[in-house]
């Protein structure tokens, strides 16, 4: 079978890892928006260190979970969204205001809702964690 969306089976990976109370897990196959998307979660706290680890093929990832993590996952299609918008889609996805992130592919790079509000810039969609 072949993989459709590697950003899912990863985050999916990652959130069951927690459920079961593991202190590591490991993504296969690596992707740049999965690297990224690691990235943002570990600036925020969600996890801990991650290492990729290079098989000639399509490599691995190594996270460190530190048990903050309640969900994470992808929003697919990957929506357009407007700066206006923002609002709107964290009222659907995220349980409160002040509490979770949405993750957004914008023109600055891949970064969460408060950064590109910041930015002032719009984007598509990636997915969500808290």
């Amino acid at each position: 079978m072949v993989r459709m969306n590697v950003l899912a089976d990863a985050l999916k990976t990652l959130n069951n890892a927690e459920k079961r109370g593991k202190r590591q897990v490991l993504l296969r196959p690596c992707s740049k928006v999965t690297l990224k998307f690691l990235s943002v979660m570990q600036r925020h706290g969600y996890v801990g260190e991650f290492e990729v680890v290079d098989d000639h093929r399509a490599g691995k990832i190594i996270v460190q979970l530190n048990g903050r993590l309640n969900k994470c996952g992808v929003i697919s299609p990957r929506f357009d969204l407007k700066l206006g918008d923002f609002d709107q889609w964290v009222s659907n996805l995220l349980p409160a205001r002040q509490f979770g992130f949405m993750v957004l592919t914008t023109s600055y790079g891949i970064m969460d809702h408060h950064e590109a509000h910041k930015k002032h810039t719009g984007g598509k969609i990636l997915g969500f964690f808290y």
